[in-house]
């Protein structure tokens, strides 16, 4: 069992760098547990120049095991009790795959690949979600899934934070070495100084409003490429995401925007009367195998290669580093040990 004589003991400080979802959830668990907690941020409060402000929120271990490892469907499973235990309101509402004729082959692959869901027919997907009666022909419904809003909860996170007695610095971005004592670096794609192998896979989204459609849960759309998938949000506001494009830029090209919006309208005709209210993308930060990794060098602590699942994994990589850190334990699945 590896342990550094310099890691913190009680109520030691620490700092966290990057208020990401990451970062929010390192800085609440270890606030919580009666540490000294200051998270840095380099963008304000609004957190625009955060990866997480462009993120979909989906808390979906079972649709994600068709194509992530075993690792991030335990973390995952294990996450979603971190989120109703922190946030109880957060949406279990569940989540759709539905697909039209075409993809009915991928449909049938992606329902043997996963696990957690029923089939639907058309009647109990209609009774399900009335705005997809007569749409589709049957469904999968993972109910055990949930999603969030990442411009709302990640404020939500952040007050946790201060109410457990941590302080945050926006517009701070200090580098790893220059803090003494414990450090704990979620800085995503910004850490490639220090984490060469990461690279930048960028998700692009869009955000349109319309009173037609109501939706009370994410609906996949089976799509030859990748995962589509319109998500409702508060306001009659629904974002459409998310593409994963080994680019990293952060435009939003012509060709993912109408495959966007054209799964909107494969998914209901009256999205495409929809106003289109933002388009955006974000780098997600991914390594060559695309697993998370807490990497750990003395009283310095890296948590990165979030990939995809950041909302929906890093409650419990903050678990982790919190068990490391306290009683030495490691996973070895996540951890590195230099």
């Amino acid at each position: 069992m590896y342990q550094s004589s310099k890691l913190p003991r009680g109520d030691s400080p620490v700092s966290v760098i990057g208020a990401g979802i990451a970062g929010a959830w390192q800085a609440l668990l270890f606030a919580q547990a009666g540490h000294a907690v200051t998270l840095h941020e380099r963008s304000d409060a609004d957190m625009m120049l955060s990866t997480s402000h462009w993120a979909g929120g989906m808390l979906a271990p079972w649709c994600e095991s068709e194509v992530s490892e075993p690792v991030i469907s335990r973390l995952g499973l294990r996450a979603l009790d971190l989120w109703r235990r922190e946030l109880p309101d957060t949406p279990f509402n569940g989540s759709l795959v539905v697909a039209h004729p075409r993809e009915r082959n991928d449909f049938e692959r992606f329902a043997k690949l996963t696990s957690g869901h029923r089939r639907l027919d058309a009647r109990a997907l209609g009774e399900l979600e009335p705005s997809l009666q007569g749409r589709f022909r049957d469904a999968l419904f993972f109910a055990g899934e949930g999603h969030v809003e990442p411009r709302r909860v990640l404020p939500k996170l952040h007050e946790r934070i201060i109410a457990a007695g941590g302080t945050i610095r926006f517009n701070s971005e200090p580098a790893p070495a220059d803090i003494d004592g414990l450090v704990i670096d979620c800085r995503g794609f910004s850490a490639r100084d220090v984490e060469p192998e990461l690279r930048g896979v960028k998700g692009e989204m869009i955000l349109i409003e319309t009173d037609e459609v109501e939706l009370a849960r994410p609906v996949r759309l089976i799509h030859p490429r990748w995962p589509l998938y319109v998500i409702p949000r508060e306001n009659n506001l629904f974002m459409l995401g998310a593409t994963s494009i080994e680019a990293e830029d952060t435009g939003v090209s012509v060709r993912s925007a109408l495959e966007l919006l054209g799964a909107a309208y494969a998914v209901h005709p009256a999205f495409a009367e929809a106003r289109i209210v933002e388009f955006g993308s974000g780098l997600r930060p991914a390594f060559p195998d695309n697993l998370p990794r807490i990497r750990i060098d003395d009283d310095k602590i890296a948590v990165n290669g979030l990939y995809r699942h950041g909302f929906l994994i890093a409650p419990a990589l903050a678990e982790l580093t919190l068990a490391f850190v306290e009683r030495g334990q490691i996973d070895n699945e996540v951890m590195q040990c230099a």
